[in-house]
């Protein structure tokens, strides 16, 4: 009886052990990518264009910023061509820069428009660009994509 208590308080204990260690790496991971969130709006296209340079996109380019139709950045990667919107927001991303990047995408001939941003996306942001076929890349996206480099 004692050792089956024993056996059961070990266990209790790595179990623990093993929750703790994840909101740790948690708290880390969170922290690792918090520079994203102090970015000026330009600082961050500049961020989000070495990053896709870091992906495999090829003809990364910046637009010049007023008279950009909504984009931020032009790009191809595989042979399909992209025009992308970012946000460096504080809150969620909404469908404004949805619409931006479904206009933009067609300005620039292009045959890809996407979102990226150091956020998430409201909900109605998320059923526009399913219905305009807008390509949503979050914060949890660009980690991966940091992450990856």
């Amino acid at each position: 009886m004692l050792y089956e208590g024993w056996i059961a308080a070990v266990g209790i204990t790595v179990l623990l052990a093993g929750i703790c260690g994840a909101a740790v790496m948690y708290a880390r991971k969170k922290r690792k990518f918090e520079f994203m969130d102090d970015m000026e709006g330009h600082d961050f296209e500049y961020f989000c264009a070495d990053l896709l340079k870091g992906s495999g996109f090829l003809d990364v380019e910046v637009t010049k910023g007023s008279g950009d139709f909504g984009i931020d950045i032009l790009a191809e990667k595989d042979g399909v061509t992209y025009a992308i919107q970012c946000k460096c927001y504080t809150d969620a991303v909404g469908v404004k820069a949805v619409q931006e990047a479904y206009a933009g995408r067609d300005y620039y001939d292009r045959m890809v428009g996407a979102v990226m941003t150091n956020q998430y996306f409201t909900s109605p942001a998320v059923q526009a660009a399913k219905k305009l076929k807008i390509l949503l890349w979050d914060r949890g996206y660009l980690e991966n994509m940091m992450e990856e480099e």
